[in-house]
């Protein structure tokens, strides 16, 4: 069966059926954590659909999202860099599906196997590069274009052009409250680039989303197709 996930998709045939008798298929739901901060991480997460986010954590119940993750990529990163955890907690925004291998069986992969270790490494750096954006994004530009580019790519990770996002998640998203949020999605509605209606985005005029959103969206994006391939 072929792979949804682009990274696995993107390994040679031989470093697919390498992978494929360790990966154990997994429903995630909304809320579902898979990496909790400061504690060893015991796998490796293949989404092949829905979003994962990733969040820095300021003390133990405050945080900003600084990442995201879905068939894109893969969670469970500091293992490729070998590290056995990180300071970040990572969980399901978007109830989705994917694999997931043992985290020792995984570094004996890595170890073993230089083409699927060197495309991961390229995948962290394709990662690093939507991190510094997000803080470009963050410093220079105004709630309503950082709403657009996290829209984008969320809209990247997905096969619809509706978005199950919750004003909770825009918040945590873009660390603001609510009434920002709000305000934002009204501002973005109004030009008629979506429509947002409870827990729900649609995506309508993606090309203007995409020149609204400015310097932000499009270079992290080029890189990872650069280095990966394709990420729609």
């Amino acid at each position: 069966m072929a792979f949804n996930n682009r990274l696995l998709r993107a390994l040679s045939p031989a470093d697919q059926e390498t992978l494929r008798p360790h990966l154990r298929w997994s429903e995630l739901e909304r809320g579902t954590v898979l990496v909790s901060p400061d504690e060893p991480i015991t796998h490796v997460w293949f989404p092949e659909s829905g979003l994962t986010s990733i969040i820095a954590m300021a003390g133990t119940d405050q945080g900003i999202e600084v990442g995201l993750a879905g068939r894109d990529g893969l969670v469970g990163m500091p293992l490729v860099l070998d590290a056995d955890r990180t300071p970040h907690r990572i969980f399901m925004q978007v109830t989705g599906a994917g694999y997931r291998i043992d985290g020792d069986l995984f570094r004996t992969v890595l170890d073993d196997h230089a083409g699927i270790r060197k495309l991961l490494l390229r995948y962290v750096q394709a990662y690093s590069t939507q991190t510094t954006y997000t803080a470009l994004s963050n410093a220079m530009h105004t709630v309503e274009e950082r709403l657009a580019r996290w829209l984008l790519m969320s809209h990247d990770r997905q096969d619809a052009d509706e978005i199950p996002l919750t004003h909770d998640f825009l918040a945590l998203m873009l660390g603001v409250r609510r009434p920002s949020v709000t305000i934002a999605l009204h501002s973005l509605e109004g030009l008629g680039f979506i429509k947002a209606t409870r827990g729900l985005v649609l995506v309508r005029k993606r090309e203007e989303l995409e020149e609204f959103a400015g310097a932000g969206y499009g270079i992290p994006e080029a890189e990872y197709e650069r280095l990966i391939g394709q990420l729609r």
